[in-house]
């Protein structure tokens, strides 16, 4: 089984097995993510060098107007997109596998989660993989501490509130708060 494989399957929402040979090429990956973060998050960078980072864990090229203050962790790394003048601030976890897109001009606060995998709730087939992508719109604020569970997608300048816990889909314009969030109000321009 070879990466692209496995990016075939998570991208089509396919269930990874427990100790599958899918699943062993996602660990694989996951160690190549490891080390690039290892060295991401070791000492301090210069703006450029993080960006090299960053575009090595992802596998694709990263957009000089993109920022990422680490630590930043990702246990995957090849299957997250970054649009332009993207600011990623410290302490961020994505959990990749499942697919995240981040479009342009997002703001992601400290400490954000962004999850895309499920466990299977049967307990004989606990160690089975299920991913569901997270789409972030353009122009969206992430507060700090928030958390982004699997298949949401966030619509365009929408704003979640700092320590959120994001279950569903957020419509475009819309300010949601709470846990689970909860749409409070529009955003007005």
């Amino acid at each position: 089984m070879t990466l692209t494989e496995l990016l075939d399957a998570l991208n089509a929402g396919h269930t990874i097995t427990g100790n599958s040979p899918l699943h062993h090429v996602m660990h694989e990956t996951s160690q190549d993510a490891l080390r690039v973060t290892g060295e991401l998050n070791g000492g301090y960078h210069p703006p450029a060098r993080v960006r090299e980072l960053i575009a090595e864990l992802v596998g694709g090229a990263v957009d000089e107007s993109v920022t990422v203050f680490p630590p930043f962790h990702a246990d995957f790394g090849k299957n997250i997109t970054i649009g332009k003048r993207v600011f990623i601030n410290s302490g961020c976890k994505f959990q990749d596998q499942g697919g995240i897109t981040i479009g342009d001009d997002c703001l992601i606060g400290h400490n954000t989660v962004l999850a895309t995998l499920n466990h299977d709730l049967e307990p004989s087939r606990r160690a089975d993989l299920h991913p569901a992508p997270i789409r972030i719109g353009r122009n969206v604020w992430i507060g700090a501490n928030a958390t982004i569970l699997p298949g949401v997608t966030i619509g365009d300048n929408a704003v979640v509130a700092a320590a959120a816990v994001v279950t569903k889909d957020v419509p475009a314009d819309t300010v949601v708060v709470g846990s689970p969030a909860r749409a409070v109000r529009a955003v007005t321009g």
